[in-house]
This record gives C-alpha cells, structure tokens and sequence, in this order.
C-alpha cells in the first residue's frame, strides 16, 4: 500500500482569509430568504437593449442598481450597529460585488466596491464593472493578503469584527452590503446559502425556466434565484419582507433600463 500524498500545496492568502471570515461570520445571527423572481420582461428588455445598441448588457450591473435603489428607499434595512449600542445608518449605499477577472489565465471572482450605488444609473454601473472586468494587473489585494496571512489566526480574525467595532472604517475598507454571484460561475438556477459580516448580502444564483400562471394562461417564463441575507440583530422580519418583496418588484419592472442607454 502507497501511504505518500500525490502532492502538497500550501494553503493560499486569500483561502486563509476566507476561512477566517466565514468562522467569524457564522456567529451573527443570519437570516437567509431564498425567493424567485420572474425576469422573463427584464430580459427581454435588456436583449432589446442590446440589439439596438451593440452593448452587452451586464445583467450584474442591472441587479446592483435594484438593490441600491430598494436600500435607498428603505434606508433602515442599511444599518449596522456598534460595540456601544450606536447605530449607523448610511447615506451612500457602497456595494461590495464579486467582479469575474481573468488573473494568470484563471477566471476568479475579485472584490470591487461600487460607491454610492443609489445615486448610479445602470449605464454608470455597467461600464465600471466592464472596466474592472478588462483590467490586466492583479490588484486583488494579494499583497495585503499575504501580509495579513503572516498574522496568528486568533489577530486576524478580528479584522471581521470591525463591522461591530466601527462600522464606518468598514464602510471604507468593504462597503455596506455585499452581492455574490454563483451564477458566474455555471449554468442552470439554484440557490447558496452563505454566512456574511454584512447586514444584507444578496446571493445571485442562476436563472430556470418553469410555467407560471398569468391571465389564466400557463407560460413558460424565466425565474432568477436570489438569496437574501440579512443580520436578524439589526434587521426585523417584516422590514425584511417589505424589502424583498420591493426589490422583487424592481428586478421585475426592469427598473431603470428604460433610460440605460439613452444618448
């Protein structure tokens, strides 16, 4: 019997990191929502979009502007509370998205912060995310990880408490709600279910075809799988209900697009 491995790597920067962020992360108190929202007229819109203007639409960016908006409109969903019983509520929605980049011939998801998002128009967003999309350096924070991954684990995990600690040095350094998407990474719908350090996470899964009865009719429409995560200590349920189901009307609206690319 063959006892030796077939080969040791070291454990990466950023995989350190992420570990320590997730046990961190499981000890808020997380209440995740897995909704469907019917984006078959959003779609359609955005292909129309890009027939008539050659653009790819980045349906990411479409989303982003949503949610900013739907934070913008209920601002208390927008909180975070400190250490001293304080709260802190935020006029500039600050998003932290996982943007997918080419690094070393690699596709990977890299953190970008889309600042004041509910004062952006999707154009706006969209050509920030196709720029950090494009750039060829590997600005991703690796040589902070590695600095950082120098550390004893018991010091580093303390930088996921800064959320608690000073909400506003957070706000600078991560944003103040976070998006992810699995979708980028497949095909087909579905949800994930991830902790986080934010008081709202929206997790962007896939996109199905199922029936759906409209006017009496069976049709066959597009539903988008979304996972909404909100901190249950700064978030109560009905504010969270009344803010999905907002969102839910903006994604199916298609909120923004009629003005997307106009000259």
């Amino acid at each position: 019997m063959n006892n030796r491995d077939s080969g040791i790597e070291r454990v990466s920067p950023q995989q350190r990191l992420t570990g320590d962020y997730m046990r961190m992360a499981r000890k808020r108190s997380n209440v995740h929502g897995l909704v469907e929202v019917d984006v078959t007229d959003t779609r359609e819109q955005i292909r129309t979009i890009e027939d008539e203007t050659g653009v790819d639409l980045s349906f990411t960016a479409f989303i982003i502007y949503c949610l900013a908006i739907t934070v913008d409109e209920q601002p208390h969903i927008h909180r975070y509370h400190d250490w001293r019983g304080r709260i802190h509520e935020f006029d500039d929605v600050d998003i932290n998205v996982l943007v997918e980049r080419d690094i070393d011939g690699e596709r990977i998801g890299v953190p970008h912060i889309i600042r004041a998002a509910n004062r952006r128009t999707v154009r706006s967003i969209h050509y920030e995310i196709r720029r950090v999309q494009e750039e060829t350096s590997a600005r991703t924070g690796t040589g902070v990880a590695r600095l950082v991954h120098r550390l004893p684990g018991i010091v580093r995990r303390q930088l996921w408490r800064l959320p608690q600690l000073f909400p506003s040095l957070w706000k600078r350094l991560a944003g103040t709600v976070a998006v992810t998407s699995v979708g980028m990474f497949g095909t087909g719908n579905g949800w994930a279910i991830s902790p986080t350090n934010y008081t709202l996470q929206l997790t962007v899964g896939g996109i199905g075809t199922k029936p759906r009865l409209i006017d009496g009719e069976l049709r066959s429409r597009e539903f988008l799988s979304l996972t909404i995560t909100f901190d249950h200590d700064v978030v109560d349920g009905a504010p969270a209900t009344r803010f999905v189901q907002c969102l839910n009307d903006h994604l199916e609206a298609g909120t923004g697009l009629d003005a997307a690319f106009d000259e």
